[in-house]
């Protein structure tokens, strides 16, 4: 994504606009109109939405002969004879009488008159979908963004001897941008914060994933260290949770996988849950026979992951289903160091934890208390946090896909920073 580094103009200033695509990536640009003529320049390309702001700003060098400056967002189609904000689809901020301007006939007084000496910044906050103007590093006012498709820094001049700089972020901005953006969403997790939860329900959906997935010893831990009653089943609001299924049998097998004896995971498989592996061609047959080969190569047993693939994977090379991932497991073979090859990440953890994770969802369909066996793929909490991402993703689509695409590690690394 380019970021807004200098200027383009009209074709008057073709010269100009020349001489800064000779410089590489300037973040500033010195426009004096001595003719008494009015001009006005507009970034080279539009502020990038991909973010939660976006912020610049200008320094008033010399207010010239009336201190007809003005600053703000225009769209591509503007007409480059006007100030920012005397047409539709722009807005400006005008140092000589501080209004700010919206379009034809829609003015009002917003800050104090600026000129020489004074920093004038423009912003979009793409959170709350506003526009902002700051002065010498203070925030002046904001108003809704509603302006459509991508905008323009813009600033223009409109008497003798004006003379502008501007800072695109190559240089410290006097505004305290980051502090700014924090604000803001700290504002938007207060909201969320004051929401009324019942006073257990962290309990509970941290409870509800430990017996998800099986951590029977880690759930007995949790329980007693919270010193509380197990909380009552929140689906259903009494009774054995339809996680508490097969808990000791899910905790057995999980460590099983987790240390690589897929051998004794298939024997146990068979004797307490045999409809698991009734389909011989079924999704969790395979993960586990795939499994078994790479703890061959894991092992470096290369003969024996030969003759295990000839016999038991042999039967997936038709189903188009499990093509991905039987190539690169077979791949393994070709590699003298497989672990630091391209696809080493199959000799690690992670890969038996996602064979583990997909056998313990598969128990947990058999339970015949279970209405939607599809419901036992995820957690509660993953479900949430599942919503959330589709929410969030939801409502950037609404706002034309402004603002911080949600990433949900990032979101999480981020808010475990904050004070």
């Amino acid at each position: 994504m380019r970021l807004a580094s200098r200027w383009r103009s009209p074709a008057e200033w073709v010269a100009t606009a020349a001489a800064l695509d000779s410089e590489p990536m300037p973040s500033e640009l010195n426009t004096a109109n001595s003719s008494g003529l009015f001009a006005v320049v507009q970034a080279d390309c539009p502020a990038p939405m991909h973010r939660a702001v976006y912020y610049f700003e200008m320094t008033v060098r010399n207010a010239g002969l009336k201190g007809q400056t003005s600053i703000g967002f225009t769209t591509e189609s503007f007409k480059m004879r006007r100030q920012p904000g005397w047409e539709s689809q722009s807005c400006g901020y005008h140092g000589d009488d501080g209004y700010l301007y919206r379009g034809p006939g829609k003015s009002e007084s917003f800050g104090p008159k600026f000129t020489s000496g004074d920093i004038i910044g423009a912003g979009i906050n793409y959170i709350e979908q506003l526009l902002f103007f700051t002065k010498n590093g203070s925030l002046i006012g904001a108003f809704p963004k509603d302006i459509k498709g991508p905008l323009y820094p813009t600033i223009a001049v409109h008497s003798q001897d004006e003379e502008l700089t501007v800072n695109f972020g190559k240089e410290q901005f006097c505004f305290d941008i980051e502090g700014y953006i924090l604000e803001q969403k700290m504002t938007q997790q207060s909201i969320s914060d004051k929401l009324y939860l019942q006073p257990d329900i962290s309990h509970w959906i941290v409870r509800s994933y430990l017996l998800h997935y099986g951590y029977q010893d880690t759930l007995n831990s949790f329980d007693a260290a919270s010193e509380t009653d197990p909380p009552a089943n929140h689906q259903t609001g009494y009774g054995e949770p339809p996680e508490m299924y097969g808990l000791s049998h899910r905790k057995m097998l999980r460590q099983l996988i987790m240390n690589g004896d897929i051998d004794s995971a298939f024997k146990r498989l068979e004797e307490w849950y045999p409809q698991v592996l009734k389909d011989e061609i079924s999704v969790i047959c395979f993960l586990l026979h795939s499994q078994r080969f790479i703890e061959y190569i894991r092992a470096e047993q290369l003969e024996g992951a030969v003759k295990y693939a000839r016999a038991n994977l042999a039967n997936f090379l038709a189903h188009k289903a499990f093509e991905g991932l039987l190539k690169e497991s077979v791949a393994l073979l070709a590699y003298e160091k497989p672990s630091e090859s391209c696809i080493g990440y199959l000799l690690e953890s992670p890969q038996r934890e996602f064979v583990a994770d997909a056998v313990n969802a598969a128990i947990l369909s058999t339970n015949p208390k279970m209405k939607d066996p599809e419901s036992c793929l995820y957690s509660c909490l993953e479900k949430l946090l599942r919503q959330l991402t589709v929410c969030s993703s939801e409502l950037r689509a609404f706002n034309s896909d402004q603002g911080d695409v949600f990433l949900l590690h990032k979101e999480i690394y981020e808010r475990s920073k904050r004070p």
